[in-house]
Formats: C-alpha cells, sequence, structure tokens
C-alpha cells in the first residue's frame, strides 16, 4: 500500500520534516543573439562574386533562423533561366565559398546553417533591365499601365499599351509585376477532335 505524506511531512517521517526538492532540469542554452542585417550583408560580400564568377546574377540574398541553425536562401538567375543542374553547381560553389570563409578566421554565421538555391518566380518585381529584358513578350503592370513586353534597351524599355506603343525609361521606372495570363478557352488546343470523328468513320466503313 503507498502512503501518502501531507505537505511537508513524510510517511514515517516527523509532521515538519522537510522534503527534498527535485533537482532542477537542465535548460538548453538559448541560441546567441545576431544581428540578422548583418550577417546576411557579410554572407553576400562572399557569395556575390562566387556567385557572378560561375556567370550567373545574384537576385537576393535571405537569411532567418530556424531553431539553433540558420537558414540561408540564395536567388540566382541569368539569361535563358536555371536549370536543376545549374542550381546544383551554384549550391557547391556557394557552400565552398561559405566554408572557407568560416575556416580563414571570418564568422559569418556562428553556427550551423542550411543552404537553399533558387531562381526567383514569376511573382519576383521587375527591378533592373536585366529582368526586363528576360520577360519580353509577357503581360507587365507598372506605374499604372499595364501592357506587353515589346523590347528592351539600355535605357528603358517599350511597352504595347491596347496596340499603342509606349516607351517608358529606366530612370523613374517603378517595379514592373508579371501578370498571370490563362488561356482562353476558345483558344485552346484540345486536340484534333474532326481527324478522331474521320478515322473512326473509316474504321467503320472498312469493317
Amino acid at each position: 500500500m503507498t502512503q501518502r505524506g501531507r505537505a511537508g511531512a513524510r510517511p514515517g517521517g516527523h509532521p515538519h520534516s522537510r522534503r527534498t526538492r527535485p533537482e532542477p532540469e537542465a535548460r538548453t542554452p538559448a541560441p546567441p543573439r545576431v544581428d540578422l542585417t548583418a550577417a546576411r550583408a557579410r554572407v553576400r560580400a562572399v557569395i556575390e562574386p562566387v556567385v557572378a564568377g560561375a556567370g550567373y546574377d545574384l537576385e537576393d540574398v535571405n537569411l532567418s533562423r530556424a531553431g539553433r541553425r540558420f537558414v540561408v536562401r540564395v536567388m540566382v538567375d541569368t539569361d535563358g533561366g536555371i536549370s536543376l543542374d545549374d542550381v546544383a553547381v551554384v549550391s557547391r560553389a556557394i557552400s565552398t565559398a561559405l566554408d572557407e570563409a568560416e575556416e580563414s578566421g571570418g564568422e559569418l554565421l556562428a553556427g550551423e546553417y542550411q543552404l537553399e538555391v533558387g531562381s526567383p518566380g514569376v511573382d519576383r518585381p521587375l527591378t533592373e533591365p536585366r529582368h526586363w529584358r528576360r520577360n519580353i513578350g509577357r503581360l507587365v503592370e507598372v506605374d499604372g499601365l499595364t501592357g506587353r513586353i515589346v523590347s528592351t534597351g539600355d535605357t528603358g524599355v517599350v511597352l504595347d499599351v491596347d496596340g499603342v506603343s509606349r516607351e517608358l525609361a529606366f530612370d523613374g521606372l517603378g517595379a514592373g509585376k508579371v501578370q498571370i495570363e490563362f488561356k482562353r478557352m476558345d483558344e485552346a488546343d484540345f486536340g484534333d477532335e474532326d481527324d478522331d470523328d474521320d478515322d473512326n468513320d473509316e474504321g467503320e466503313g472498312e469493317a
């Protein structure tokens, strides 16, 4: 039979005897505070020449925390787009550069990190001339105008706005946004149904 003593007493002991308090559990120390803005700048300074040397454009570097680990997200792009093989090549180059920077005594992140490399999606704002060039033919919205990118140059872009060409200078031009276009049902290609019908008719005739 298990006995339970009152608070401040133990079974078979004196009423005023004190219970032994359990040892406090060891707490996992909180990760050190890191200035993410400064750390992001350090990381970018290391990987930007590496990405450029590999023939790609560094579009963005994002740094965040996931517990005690850092997550480094890198966006790269180039004319013609990025393939999975390109991502693998850039990932290895960036990882090597970050490791070498840490080994040389320059503390970048003060802990483990997870590297994620990818290419920007269509929701990426068009802020640089190369962004506009790589989206020629797409429908975009910028500064209250919606038009299709016809061509780009060193100083600006030409949009087709309702059949009218509009020349817009990059200087002072806001960030463009690519518009998602859905193919009209009457223009969709569902295959040549007439050919299928003709094939069926011919088959029936030969039978």
